[in-house]
């Protein structure tokens, strides 16, 4: 066994050296990917009827695509997305986006690394939601989350206002995805890719937050190993291979979406 004196953080190099080497990027464009997270979120229980948006940058500067009003997310498709300024203005002049999108719009303004935010209000999440208390990441599965969420513990009401997108904003902070009480979550991710594996896996962790809370206290992660596990899921390569997997699933059943 030649690797048997190899050090962890050589294995884990080599992992991901192999991963960039032997596994190749799914060929999708950004409209097709959006689409396709759609139908995957739609699957995974992020479904509440309209409420929830999706959104990623365009390519024009102070742009970004969107699902029109009035489609659920296992009606969206490449082609019936529309793209929209930062007024909510549909650029080609048909259908309008869900008007909460407008802290959408601020995420974007004060945060120029994020080039994609899901918000959804799925079961898990809205009933953890409706505790009041912050997300808690104490399982490996879900560790991308760790120490990574933010917490929104009062509730402004219908997100459509410009207050409401400067508060949740400023509350996402340094992380990647908060967590809003009595309303549901929001991810945002550098790429598409990433901000769909944040979304199913917060509802995950949510899901296992309630089950755990029923049989007892919940037990943090030591500090050390989940900052690593953290470190360790949340490379753009992983975001794209796991992504890739979930694709393979939804277009099983939904390959009219691209």
């Amino acid at each position: 066994m030649k690797t048997a004196t190899t050090t962890k953080d050589e294995l884990m190099q080599k992992a991901e050296s192999d991963m960039q080497k032997l596994i190749q990027d799914i060929g999708l464009t950004d409209r097709e990917k959006l689409a396709v997270t759609c139908r995957i979120l739609f699957d995974k229980g992020h479904d509440s009827g309209l409420a929830g948006q999706i959104t990623c940058r365009g390519e024009q500067p102070d742009t970004f695509l969107t699902q029109r009003f009035g489609l659920g997310f296992d009606e969206v498709t490449a082609e019936n997305l529309i793209a929209v300024d930062q007024d909510l203005t549909p650029l080609d002049g048909e259908g309008m986006p869900n008007p909460a999108n407008r802290f959408h719009t601020w995420i974007y303004k004060e945060h120029p690394d994020v080039n994609c935010i899901i918000h959804t209000h799925p079961t898990y999440i809205a009933a953890l939601s409706m505790l009041e208390v912050p997300l808690v990441i104490s399982h490996m599965d879900t560790s991308c989350l760790y120490n990574d969420c933010s917490f929104v513990k009062d509730w402004p009401g219908v997100p459509v206002g410009n207050e409401e997108g400067k508060l949740i904003s400023k509350a996402l902070g340094d992380n990647r995805t908060v967590f809003l009480a009595h309303h549901g979550q929001l991810v945002t991710g550098k790429t598409i890719e990433e901000a769909c594996n944040l979304a199913v896996l917060i509802e995950r962790a949510a899901r296992l937050q309630l089950l755990a809370m029923a049989g007892g206290e919940v037990k943090p992660l030591p500090h050390e190993p989940a900052q690593e596990a953290h470190d360790w899921v949340s490379t753009d390569k992983r975001n794209k291979v796991n992504f890739a997997y979930y694709v393979r699933q939804a277009l099983k059943n939904h390959q009219d979406c691209i």
